[in-house]
This record gives structure tokens, C-alpha cells and sequence, in this order.
């Protein structure tokens, strides 16, 4: 992608944001030439091994006068890390810095699987994280607490409300543990959600977001200020929700998909693209996605009023419902806990596996639906008699993969190897301390150690998880 040219387009369109979506060895914390990486470089967004690679995916882009959210999670503090390197380079300091980083650990043990370390060492990097940004980066929002992914798992609307706002009151936990001011880093969490294809569900999934997040974060842990109560949200419509089989029907779940989530009161919002189960969508396909925004904001005049289905009796009563589901399911997650403490049911919940069996029976309850033609998806269990279009889909190319290993051997070869060394010593010896990892972790970037050098390097301190067997 060139990402100079899709900047200046942003500026001319009068935003100043973008997003950076990782490939899964970057996501996985792992070096491009590393044998587990073969054939996934480039595949599910950009690869960034290096310091380098960070430099050379934002060049001639000036990082303090944009905002970056960044979808990365378990080796997020190291692309920070690069990230604000990068712009020192540039000849910026912290402070100028905005944009979003994902962390969100708990979701990845929930859901999506992808981890480097157990949930204790995880924890401890997103409380530096949290401690770095709120000493030094106002502007920077440090969690994006994550529902997509537990949503695209199989989880019905409650189960992702709630297993999300528990996260969410978990790194609020995590935050008051360390010292910090709710009314000063409370304002610096946001949070992730799907919208999946059950319009007023959806909607009243939103609307009941808010109310819980505001009454929980009064009541339960002292907020005081409006602003430390209100809950920030960025929604993607569901990719799960999409087929296959006769795509073009997928601009349409896409469309009522996104209005559910403007109705429902969404400040951000990611439109999937119609061959978004296919692949990375093609040019045709992503500028659909971004006109069906442009639709609904510029044709509609939904934009017009704040939650305009606010008092009909259905979105009254669903809101409510959902409400009540998420409230059980925090006694659940209580019922766990050893310490009374949100983040001690979600650890225990996590290392039993009720998360995923509690995933798990509702995907299995969704998938006998549409076996027995009870919940129809058209195309699949209904009116399949269409003959499926053929798509032209994005396809990355293997010279992607050979020339990024070709840059990183490079790298390698011409980088001081003791500096490096020294670096990840530093890093190592610092693990097993109550030391901020951040400013330790700046210097091994600095010193040109690579994305998955340090994630070992933490590895050899902190140790791997397997996850419990479910049965």
C-alpha cells in the first residue's frame, strides 16, 4: 500500500487518522524469516520487524500531527515502542503523539488465541504501558478494549458486552492497582465492538454499553468526573456475518450492519468490504465499504440526533435485556473470582476454559440453527438458487515475503550485534524486576533488535502459556 499517497488523500478528505492492521507474524511477535512465519508475510496487513520497517511504513508522513490506531496486542508495547521511536526520528516528542494502541490481552485469551506470554506478565506490560502514557502522552489512548473478537468467535451480543466491559473494569483494576486517577486515565480507554446482523439487538447492545460502563465505573470504582464515565467505542460490522456464497448480498448486511451502529450511537466505525471472507479486500471492493459511510452520513440525516430510537418501547425493552444477560454474567465472572475482583474471575475464568466453553456452546447453538433452517442466511440456507458472481480478489504476492526477509537480513548484517546484545541483557535482567518496561524496551529498539528477538528476550523471563484443554 502506499500509505504517502492514502495520507494525503485523508487530508484531503479533512481527516488526520489512519489505522495499521498487522500481518499474523507480526501479530504472533515473530520475525518474518522465522520458520512459523512461512507463507503469512504481508498476508492479513504490513509486516514490521524492525525499526526500520516502522520508519519506512509511515515516511514522508509526520506522526505528531496525525493519529494512528494500531491493531496489534501481544507484542503491542513493542510496536509502540517502534512507533515512538519513529517519531522521535521524525523530530517529535511524546507528547505530541495521539492515536490508539489495541493491548487488550484478555480478549486474546478469550477468544482470538493470539499471546506470547501468561495473562500475569501480559498484565504487568499494559500496567507500564498505562503508567509510560499517562506520565508522558496525553494524547495517547493505550487500551482499545476488544468485543470484535470475541463477537467473530461465536459469542452471542450479551457474552461479548460482557466479557468486554469485564476487561474493560479489569485494566480499570489494573490501572487503581498502580496508583493511578480514574478521572485522569479513565477518559483514555476505549473500546472495540462488533455490529452484527440483528439490527435492534445490536442497537440495544450499544445503548446498554453505555449505561453499564457510566453506572459501574460511578458506583464501583469512584469516578467522579463525566468524562472518566464515558464509554468511547469503535465499531466494525461483523466479518463473520459475511458469505461466500453470493457476495454482493454482503453490501447489504455491511450497510444495515453500520446504520445499527450509528443508531446506536458509535463515534468511529470500519465498514467491511463485500470479499472480506475471500480475502483482503480489492480496491473495488474497500471503496464500496467507504461509500456505504459515506451514504449514511451525508444521505440519510441519521447523524442528526443523538440516539434517535431512544424511547420506542422494542429498543427500550432490548436494551433493557441485554442489560440484565451482561449483569448476570458479571455475577458469574464474581462467582470466580478468589479476591472479589473482576481481574481475578477473568484470569480464573480464563485458565478453566469457561470463556471458551461458554463461546463455544453458543457458536454450536448458532450453527444447529442454520442446520435446521430456524435462523436463515440468504444464499447459504435460503434463496441459493443464484449463481455466485466471479469476484476478482486481492492476492499478495510471495516477492512480498522475499523482499521483506531480503530487508531484514540486511538489517541484521549491518547492525551492531554486541549493541544488540547488550539491549536484550538489559531487557531480560529488567523482567525480572518491578521496574517500567517501556523506556527499557525503547532502548532495545534503538538499538536495532528485531520484533522477535525482544519478544523472546521477554520470553526467556516470563515464560509461554499453553491454554487449558475444553472438553
Amino acid at each position: 500500500t502506499d500509505t504517502n499517497r492514502r495520507y494525503h488523500d485523508l487530508l484531503e478528505a479533512g481527516q488526520h487518522g489512519l489505522s495499521v492492521a498487522f500481518d499474523m507474524p507480526t501479530l504472533m511477535g515473530r520475525d518474518s524469516d522465522e520458520p512459523e512465519s512461512l507463507g503469512e508475510v504481508g498476508h492479513c496487513g504490513v509486516a514490521v520487524d524492525t525499526l526500520d520497517d516502522m520508519e519506512r511504513l509511515f515516511d514522508g508522513i509526520p506522526l505528531g500531527e496525525i493519529t494512528t490506531s494500531m491493531t496489534i496486542n501481544a507484542p503491542a508495547v513493542v510496536i509502540f515502542a517502534m512507533y515512538c521511536v519513529a517519531a522521535e526520528r521524525q523530530g517529535f516528542d511524546l507528547a505530541s503523539l495521539g492515536g490508539t494502541l489495541q493491548t487488550d490481552i484478555h480478549k486474546e485469551y478469550i477468544a482470538q488465541k493470539e499471546w506470547l506470554f501468561p495473562p500475569e506478565p501480559h498484565l504487568r506490560l499494559i500496567g507500564d504501558l498505562m503508567e509510560f502514557t499517562t506520565g508522558h502522552m496525553p494524547r495517547y489512548h493505550p487500551i482499545s478494549i476488544s468485543g470484535y473478537h470475541i463477537r467473530e468467535a461465536g459469542s452471542t451480543a450479551a457474552q461479548e458486552l460482557a466479557f468486554t466491559l469485564a476487561a474493560g473494569f479489569s485494566y480499570v483494576e489494573l490501572g487503581q492497582s498502580r496508583g493511578l486517577d480514574l478521572d485522569d486515565f479513565g477518559p483514555r480507554l476505549s473500546f472495540f465492538f462488533d455490529s452484527h446482523i440483528d439490527f435492534f439487538e445490536e442497537i440495544g447492545k450499544f445503548r446498554a454499553a453505555r449505561r453499564i460502563w457510566a453506572r459501574w465505573m460511578r458506583d464501583r470504582y469512584g469516578a467522579t468526573t463525566e468524562r472518566a464515565m464515558l464509554l468511547r467505542f469503535h465499531t466494525q460490522t461483523a466479518g463473520v456475518s459475511l458469505t461466500a456464497q453470493q457476495p454482493d448480498n454482503n453490501i447489504v448486511r455491511t450497510a444495515l450492519e453500520a446504520l445499527a451502529a450509528v443508531l446506536g450511537g458509535t463515534q468511529s466505525l470500519h465498514t467491511n468490504a463485500l470479499d472480506e471472507v475471500l480475502a483482503l479486500p480489492s480496491d473495488h471492493a474497500a471503496r464500496v465499504a467507504l461509500r456505504t459511510q459515506h451514504v449514511i452520513a451525508e444521505e440519510t440525516e441519521v447523524t442528526n440526533t443523538i440516539d434517535p430510537l431512544g424511547g420506542s418501547w422494542f429498543v427500550e425493552w432490548m436494551t433493557d435485556k441485554v442489560e440484565a444477560d451482561v449483569e448476570d454474567y458479571f455475577a458469574r465472572i464474581l462467582d470466580l473470582s478468589d479476591d472479589g475482583s473482576i481481574t481475578s474471575g477473568l484470569l480464573r475464568g480464563i485458565e478453566s476454559g469457561w470463556f471458551t466453553s461458554e463461546i463455544a456452546d453458543a457458536a454450536f447453538r448458532y450453527q444447529q440453527q442454520l442446520e435446521a433452517g430456524t435462523k436463515k442466511i440468504v444464499g447459504v440456507n435460503s434463496h441459493t438458487g443464484d449463481e455466485d458472481p466471479e469476484l476478482e480478489i486481492l492476492r499478495i504476492s510471495h516477492e512480498v515475503e522475499q523482499a521483506q526477509t531480503a530487508r531484514l537480513s540486511d538489517h541484521r548484517a549491518q547492525r551492531d550485534r554486541a549493541a544488540v546484545d547488550d539491549a536484550l541483557d538489559k531487557l531480560r535482567t529488567a523482567c525480572g524486576t518491578d521496574a517500567n518496561l517501556i523506556p527499557v524496551i525503547m532502548d532495545t529498539v534503538r538499538a536495532d533488535a528485531t520484533l522477535g528477538e525482544i519478544s523472546a528476550a521477554m520470553q526467556d523471563v516470563f515464560g509461554t502459556y499453553r491454554e487449558t484443554p475444553v472438553i
